[in-house]
């Protein structure tokens, strides 16, 4: 599957658009997590439990667009892009979206 954030994929042409394609997932840090954040925050510099989160989230949801843009029949996506919203204090979503599109080979 090919994924981009552009509108066009180099050497490609878009033979056809199956719609809209998304990937959601909601991720929870956890207890023990959310209290070494917390004591980290304290001291500054990067939390690194909440940069994992957020990379394995994101992760997840572009595999989870992939897998819709399949089911679409499609072979690549365009204009992918993220949103991400907080929950609560311990939980957030990210959702990776797109259009789907089968490309062939110029």
């Amino acid at each position: 599957m090919i994924i981009v954030t552009t509108e066009n994929i180099p050497n490609y042409h878009v033979r056809e658009v199956r719609g809209p394609c998304f990937g959601a997932v909601v991720h929870s840090r956890g207890a023990v997590g959310n209290f070494t954040a917390g004591l980290r925050s304290i001291m500054g510099g990067e939390i690194t439990e909440y940069s994992q989160l957020i990379e394995q989230a994101r992760s997840q949801a572009i595999d989870r667009m992939a897998q819709n843009a399949a089911q679409l029949g499609a072979n690549a996506v365009v204009m992918m892009r993220f949103d991400t919203a907080d929950t609560d204090q311990s939980m957030m979503g990210v959702v990776a979206y797109g259009t789907a599109v089968v490309v062939e080979a110029r």
